[in-house]
């Protein structure tokens, strides 16, 4: 049974067993606003304990998987009325029991990298390029990222990503570890699709039990709180403000005034 829902901009489709959650704001890069983390965490927990679902795929429409947060509602943020379902769906994607997938081609902006290192298997565009510019933003890494990114590369790699903010290409994130394989960006659906397709028909219980005894979720989802109240934090200092208003007008931030 194939079926396709589109929520604001997020399209889910559903065929045999696999969920698909595409973002779909190509005119905006993907660029992920408060909302659009709302419905991608609805379909999450969702998903979760819906039988009919043994796989989820998270890919992006367009020629980018993803820009990261939308900067201009971030900007926009207080300690109050800032971007809440972040937290959810980086929970929701440290949590999720069953397999969890995905394509990527473009560029794959901060939380677009550091989703990836929670997903069980990540097809990449030869090309693509992944960065995490939380630094020069004036934040700190976020979904255990400071944790896993370490762990995954080693940490002299992990600083080059997380406070230099330098990419890495697609060919090389599978050097890596940061994914499982590397295809031109044509072959990119095509093969997720394949392996989602064959992940189905494998015993979910088992398959299951497997990811669990692979991932300390505890751990995670600690590190992710620690994490969070830090980024709350540095979303309002005077250093991350300074970033919003040189990105707002197109200039070079200046940090020196700031020790």
């Amino acid at each position: 049974m194939n079926d396709s829902t589109q929520h604001s901009s997020i399209r889910t489709e559903r065929s045999d067993g696999v969920l698909t959650l595409v973002m779909d704001r190509a005119e905006k890069k993907n660029a992920l606003t408060n909302e659009m983390y709302g419905i991608l965490a609805d379909a999450l927990e969702a998903a979760q304990d819906d039988p009919a679902v043994r796989v989820v795929v998270i890919r992006g429409e367009g020629d980018m998987f993803t820009a990261g947060n939308d900067v201009g509602e971030f900007a926009a943020s207080t300690p109050d009325s800032g971007p809440r379902h972040v937290r959810r769906f980086v929970r929701a994607i440290a949590e999720f029991p069953k397999p969890l997938l995905a394509a990527v081609q473009g560029r794959a902006v901060g939380v677009g990298t550091t989703l990836l290192l929670h997903c069980d298997y990540v097809a990449i565009a030869e090309d693509a390029k992944l960065s995490t510019p939380f630094v020069s933003l004036g934040l700190v890494p976020e979904a255990a990222s400071s944790m896993l990114l370490p762990a995954r590369i080693g940490h002299l790699r992990a600083f080059s990503m997380l406070a230099l903010g330098e990419t890495v290409r697609g060919d090389t994130a599978v050097e890596w570890g940061l994914a499982t394989t590397a295809v031109p960006a044509a072959e990119l659906v095509p093969t997720i699709e394949a392996v989602a397709a064959r992940i189905a028909q494998l015993p979910l219980g088992a398959v299951r039990a497997t990811k669990q005894l692979m991932r300390d979720t505890t751990a995670i989802t600690e590190h992710m709180r620690v994490e969070g109240e830090e980024f709350a934090a540095r979303l309002t200092s005077p250093e991350a403000k300074e970033a919003f208003t040189a990105f707002a007008e197109k200039r070079k931030p200046d940090f020196s005034q700031f020790s």
